[in-house]
């Protein structure tokens, strides 16, 4: 495959700068602007410490500073039609407008993450329409963030979610060559199913047998048992084992990695040794959690050349994902970076400015959508034939009426400017409020008491992504959904709806586009 004009550039810039060392000593300033460009990316790192990327996806940026094209593409389930979605500027944050503007009123989902090196590593979902299989393409705007002080959105997977890319010219390490990788993933998004892996895979979607891959796998499975703590954890997927150290042995080294942000690294000689480090990805160092010899009979590697994302080896042709975590960033490089490298990496990747983001900015449109396994295409809406609030499904199908009783307009706290109320868009003056803690829309009666009931507090979400509402006068209690109805309830207590079974999952919402 041709190299594209601009990473030529690069390469040819970072040559005529001058030796290793320095580059990379340099590398370690590098920051974002208040455009949100970077001067340099994670890739430009790597290049300059001699390991260059042959992989870079993102979700949220460009991983080379004069990288200014495609980052991801989507899918609008109205019509079927695809769009990229590219970078603001050349080194820069995603353009979540555009997504949030052709997405409008539909569902959107992620069906490639674009190889940012040019070498043609891009990530496709495994699905009928994709790679094919038995996987599909995962929400589109499931988690907002803000990069840089700009919005973007995570590659936030589910069990059934995942990507694959091979291409036999892609220059993805094989055999026991060296290889280097890193992710930004969350500690707030996962579970024990097999496997949220990033990185070498098999080209034929099976287990062919010790070392055939190299990949990051991060969550909460404890493959050969005896671990310590709740997770999640920095492994390595090297196929038949998940390894946190350099034997079935569990490593006493190994450290829950449980920040919003988290940088995972795994690096592999490919014959003699292995590392893992993780980090929180927008502060501080890395922790080495591993440095040492391969497991025994796992040296030396057969690694194959292809790409995964989200899944094990063995997926997704016949069988499904299990597993669940959040993608916002990765590459993989040829050879076997310094520390140095690993260093400048992770400051880059925490000059870079990961930040969650309340979307509820007053004036404007949103509705509201439970995340509960049940109920993801429910929303929070009032019903029309009486004042209770509920939860029901809206689709692009669905009538005006339907639409637009799921649609609220986001107003400074009635009680509290800092926190919000919720007024509804089709009942003009009437607000989302809580009365006998179950939810209601009623028209504002303008007493301190119904401001209060009205006022809530966003938060992160309890279940891990998107945002909680915490009461303001009950600051115990949260917006949850309760066999379809509409409560304010706190993680255990008298009333039924008190009741602490998936109760952090209720009282999570998505900030979607709004429906009307």
């Amino acid at each position: 495959m041709t190299t594209p004009s601009w990473l030529r550039r690069a390469r040819r810039a970072l040559l005529a700068a001058g030796t290793t060392a320095l580059l990379v000593a340099g590398l370690l300033t590098g920051a974002v602007t208040a455009s949100g460009a970077a001067t340099q990316g994670p890739c430009d790192v790597y290049a300059a410490g001699g390991t260059p990327c042959v992989a870079a996806h993102s979700t949220t940026r460009a991983l080379y500073g004069a990288y200014n094209g495609p980052l991801y593409q989507v899918r609008r389930a109205s019509d079927g039609t695809l769009q990229d979605v590219r970078v603001l500027s050349a080194g820069g944050v995603a353009d979540a407008a555009a997504q949030d503007s052709f997405c409008a009123g539909t569902t959107c989902t992620i069906t490639r993450v674009y190889d940012q090196t040019g070498d043609g590593n891009t990530l496709v979902y495994q699905g009928t329409g994709g790679t094919g299989g038995a996987d599909t393409a995962a929400v589109a705007n499931t988690e907002a963030l803000s990069v840089g002080g700009h919005k973007a959105y995570a590659l936030y997977i589910n069990p059934g979610n995942s990507y694959f890319a091979y291409s036999a010219a892609g220059g993805v390490p094989t055999g026991s060559a060296p290889e280097g990788e890193y992710m930004v993933t969350s500690g707030t998004h996962v579970n024990n199913g097999c496997c949220f892996d990033y990185g070498n895979t098999e080209i034929d979607h099976k287990a062919d047998g010790n070392g055939a891959m190299d990949a990051i796998n991060f969550g909460t499975e404890c493959w050969f048992g005896g671990c310590t703590g709740t997770g999640p954890w920095v492994q390595a997927d090297l196929e038949n084992g998940l390894f946190s150290g350099g034997s079935k042995a569990w490593n006493p080294g190994q450290v829950s990695q449980t920040s919003r942000f988290v940088t995972a690294m795994l690096k592999n000689d490919g014959t003699t040794r292995l590392a893992l480090k993780g980090a929180d990805a927008q502060s501080g160092g890395l922790t080495q959690l591993y440095s040492g010899s391969l497991p025994s009979g796992w040296s030396p590697m057969h690694k194959q050349g292809a790409v995964i994302l989200g899944s094990g080896g063995d997926c997704c042709q016949t069988n499904r994902n299990a597993s669940a975590g959040t993608f916002y960033e990765g590459a993989m490089v040829k050879g076997y970076p310094s520390d140095a490298t690993d260093t400048a990496v992770q400051a880059n990747i925490a000059a870079a400015g990961y930040r969650t983001t309340i979307p509820f900015t007053p004036g404007a449109k949103v509705s509201l959508r439970a995340t509960t396994t049940c109920c993801t295409g429910d929303y929070l809406r009032h019903d029309t034939s009486d004042d209770k609030v509920v939860i029901a499904p809206v689709t692009s199908a669905s009538s005006a009426t339907d639409k637009g009783s799921a649609t609220w307009i986001v107003r400074a706290g009635l009680a509290n400017s800092g926190c919000v109320s919720f007024e509804s868009a089709d009942t003009p003056g009437s607000y989302l409020r809580h009365y006998a803690f179950q939810l209601h829309l009623q028209p504002n009666a303008g007493t301190s008491q119904f401001a209060a009931d009205a006022t809530f507090c966003a938060q992160p979400g309890n279940g891990g992504t998107g945002y909680s509402l915490q009461s303001f006068n009950y600051p115990a209690k949260y917006v949850r959904h309760y066999r379809l109805a509409g409560y304010l309830a706190s993680d255990g207590g008298a009333d039924a709806w008190d009741n602490p079974s998936s109760w952090a999952q209720d009282t999570t919402w998505l900030a979607a586009a709004p429906w009307s």
